[in-house]
């Protein structure tokens, strides 16, 4: 792929050295500069797209006319609609930092949009059929809007709609209170209590006789109505004062006064006000479903639970859109469909079983490495520390909904009015800040950021509610300083009005809380895996942490021997009840525990990611996990191999519990922990005693098939 950089000066409103961007630019196949691009410097673009053969161009460009204009030059030059990708250089840097700062930044963002574009995912899509039943809860005006489109049920969940001015002559109109909804888009189904049977033919003796509150249009009664000899009216037996229950399936649900059952919402599944988009989207999803794929699964590697035991919870607790489930105890389901790309699932698996394809774990891993290096082609450093450019590179994980929105709103508003400028940081942009998690950020930092500003919607996240970033930057800053680098992780949520908080937070943590990193900055590339590691995708959140902790450690001196606050981490602790029962080995899903023929029991903490199965599943209750990362049980921390580990299995593998296998004294094989034995012969001992009275030892000195000789076939003892 030829790829070609185009930098535009807006007319010398950017206040950008052209020159300087230019020389910093790295790897492109060419790099060209214009004070007004859009205007006069748009045929010197088509000039060098035929002149270099380029399939890519990448343009700092920030205003929609500007892009259009582009995209024309690329339709006309016979590209990929596709082909243009776009930089923000002047709302995100030229109007909100100086000069010198600017100008690196611009250079900086274009080098990391080159490397992303490297990793972008190719696409592909899931769908799901759907019918056109709607079921709307309580709001007949929204029923009648959408009734010419689809097969509308309306619920009147108590309300009266007799003196409701609407036709619903084409709305199926439901009597009841809806007390529940579940299921799925395209299969939802909705439970609707009710004292009014449908063997109800509307007479409406029991709104003449009976309460205030029964309402004509459906036929209700409330269930704070009294009962008395007014329910005789009914001449077909219709009212059941102890309620009756029964289920409307629909395809999509509109449920105006309810509390989402979601923190983000799911598809099909409409709460709080309905407006002009609600009825656009319910339209659009008529008949199904067909969007972008949002995940890669790789469930072989899940850690989710075997054999009845659950074990790794990560995934469902995080999402919030109901799109990941367990339809059992020790399996996990995703639904694509209901998935809303914010990546709160991926950033908590430790295995990779679940990946976010764009962008994926090594495109922000490339971006991030290609903001950090400052160095041009020639391989001098175009913007040293302490002279000019960015002095303390600070990478900004940015939602790209709410949090860019306001950031691009900043940059208009110092243009127009001036007073708005912040620190340089370096944004890298996510779908949502639950995109990241402790892998991006210990990897931003063995990359060498001086800090980690992680810039979302704070209180008004359309995903995780509020605060949705505070446990994880507790954790990590409590990582960072066990790491002896301080705390260095920091969110902020800029406001939809005033910058000034924003621009105050952001100032005092990145100009007066960080000091530079020991970490030199554009050393660090990132493979995303660990040497020995068992067959898991590269850049999963476990082993991609541990390789950027080890980065770290080349360059600090630790605090701690355990680094608290990272979750994927757990080291075994053994009790003197273990029996040796292989359910520990076998519920392993990274193969962290190893049982040896000599009744030891082996752990590597390489390995493990933390799930909890060993620990839940042990039938002696002999293993509790401890969080976090124990340095001294790293293969590079230890010298020589541990008591009980043979060579072939290497310095990872620690002894966590020393224990005596039982030997058949027939045939000498190993068959059972000696404990396992011992256990068994005072739960059973007396039941089975004498049962081999030619025999000088006990049965259950022997094993399965010796035992089998000695009383079925009479053999030699």
């Amino acid at each position: 792929m030829n790829v070609g950089a185009f930098v535009c000066g807006c007319g010398g409103t950017c206040g950008l050295d052209l020159e300087e961007v230019r020389e910093g630019v790295r790897d492109v196949d060419v790099v060209a500069s214009s004070e007004l691009l859009c205007e006069g410097g748009l045929d010197g673009v088509e000039h060098v797209i035929d002149e270099y053969d380029l399939d890519q161009l990448i343009v700092t460009a920030s205003d929609d006319r500007c892009r259009q204009t582009v995209r024309e030059v690329v339709d006309r030059s016979g590209l990929h609609p596709d082909a243009a990708e776009f930089v923000n250089h002047r709302e995100g840097a030229a109007w909100v930092h100086d000069a010198e700062a600017a100008t690196d930044k611009t250079a900086r963002l274009l080098n990391a949009t080159y490397a992303g574009l490297q990793e972008e995912s190719i696409s592909r899509t899931v769908s799901r059929e759907a019918g056109d039943r709607v079921a709307v809860v309580g709001d007949p005006e929204t029923a009648a809007a959408l009734a010419d489109s689809a097969d509308v049920t309306l619920v009147a969940n108590g309300r009266e709609l007799r003196t409701v001015d609407i036709d619903l002559d084409d709305v199926d109109v439901a009597r009841g209170e809806v007390v529940g909804v579940d299921g799925r888009f395209g299969a939802f189904e909705l439970t609707v209590d009710s004292r009014v049977t449908e063997a109800c033919i509307d007479c409406l003796e029991c709104v003449r006789k009976g309460p205030d509150g029964v309402t004509a249009r459906p036929v209700q009664i409330p269930a704070d109505a009294p009962d008395g000899e007014w329910t005789d009216v009914c001449p077909t037996d219709a009212i059941e004062m102890e309620g009756t229950t029964r289920r409307i399936a629909a395809d999509q649900v509109i449920r105006p006064d309810a509390d989402p059952e979601t923190r983000g919402g799911r598809v099909g599944y409409y709460t709080g006000p309905v407006d002009a988009a609600t009825i656009a989207a319910v339209e659009s999803h008529l008949g199904g479903i067909e969007k972008p794929a949002f995940l890669d699964l790789e469930m072989d590697v899940c850690a989710a639970g075997a054999s009845s035991q659950q074990g790794c919870t990560a995934c469902t607790d995080a999402c919030p859109h109901d799109a990941v489930g367990r339809p059992s105890i020790d399996s996990v389901e995703f639904d694509e469909v209901a998935c809303q790309n914010c990546g709160a699932c991926t950033s908590a698996c430790p295995t990779g079983a679940t990946r976010l394809r764009e962008p994926s774990n090594r495109r922000i891993a490339r971006e991030v490495e290609a903001l950090l290096t400052a160095e041009n082609d020639d391989g001098g450093w175009l913007f040293n520390r302490g002279s000019s450019g960015i002095d303390r590179p600070v990478v900004a994980f940015v939602c790209s909904e709410r949090a860019a929105d306001r950031l691009r709103e900043y940059g208009r508003r110092a243009a127009t009015a001036g007073g708005v400028t912040y620190p340089p940081v370096l944004p890298v942009n996510v779908n949502c800040t639950d995109t990241v998690g402790e892998a991006h950020v210990m990897h931003a930092l063995a990359a060498g950021a001086d800090g980690v500003a992680i810039v979302g919607c704070g209180g008004s996240c359309l995903h995780s509610g509020p605060d949705p970033k505070a446990e994880l930057v507790d954790r990590l800053n409590r990582a960072t300083a066990d790491l002896g680098l301080g705390e260095r992780v920091g969110f902020f949520a800029p406001g939809a009005d005033d910058p000034g908080q924003f621009i105050e937070e952001l100032s005092m943590f990145v100009v007066e809380r960080l000091d530079e990193s020991p970490i030199p900055a554009g050393e660090h590339e990132a493979e995303g895996t660990i040497e020995g590691d068992v067959d898991r995708p590269a850049f999963a959140s476990h082993a991609w942490t541990l390789e950027s902790v080890r980065a770290i450690l080349d360059h600090v001196v630790p605090d701690r021997g355990i680094i608290r606050g990272l979750t994927d981490f757990g080291w075994m602790d053994v009790s003197d009840a273990c029996n040796l029962t292989p359910t520990c080995t076998n519920l392993c899903p990274t193969d962290a525990v190893q049982r040896t023929d000599e009744g030891d029991l082996l752990f590597n903490h390489e390995r493990c990611v933390n799930c909890g199965l060993c620990e839940e599943g042990c039938p002696e209750t002999a293993i509790t996990m401890r969080d976090g990362l124990d340095l001294s049980l790293l293969p590079e921390n230890r010298e020589g191999m541990a008591d009980g580990v043979s060579a072939d299995l290497g310095a990872a593998w620690t002894r966590v519990y020393e224990g005596e296998m039982q030997e058949c004294v027939r045939c000498g094989k190993p068959f059972a922990s000696a404990g396992t034995v011992d256990t068994i012969r005072e739960e059973v001992g007396e039941a089975v005693d004498g049962i081999a009275p030619e025999s000088p030892h006990s049965v259950f000195e022997y094993c399965g098939d010796c035992r089998t000789h000695l009383l079925f076939e009479r053999g030699d003892h």
